[in-house]
């Protein structure tokens, strides 16, 4: 019982460091970001079941830009916005399917990942 309890506090510790990571990082391509038109180019669907067999369904969105040194970049999309904004009709990706045309913002120094800017 007493392992169970540390390896749960050990997940936390994880998430909660992967939370403050992609919290500072998309805070940084939000402040000093370069804008730029994107399109999808590809949705990963991410399948999970946890340990009573609930199914969990989330989405990963790739775009590709052109770099303002005129290299074509595949990336990563995040949300750049809280957890909270993510879930039901209010989803920052509710509205994205490959295809889709949007702005994003990236830093050259981290070009394969970037998040949705409104236009």
């Amino acid at each position: 019982m007493q392992y169970a309890f540390i390896g749960l506090g050990v997940i936390l510790l994880v998430i909660a460091a992967l939370v403050i990571r992609n919290k500072k990082i998309n805070g940084e391509i939000s402040q000093n970001g370069i804008e730029a038109n994107a399109v999808v180019t590809r949705v990963k669907e991410n399948v999970s079941t946890d340990s009573d067999g609930m199914v969990s369904i989330s989405h990963s969105y790739y775009v590709t830009y052109r770099a303002r040194n005129g290299q074509d970049v595949e990336a990563l999309l995040g949300s750049g916005k809280s957890f909270e904004f993510n879930i039901g009709k209010k989803a920052w990706d509710y509205d994205l399917h490959e295809g889709s045309q949007l702005r994003i913002k990236y830093l050259p120094e981290k070009p394969s990942y970037a998040i949705r800017i409104e236009s």
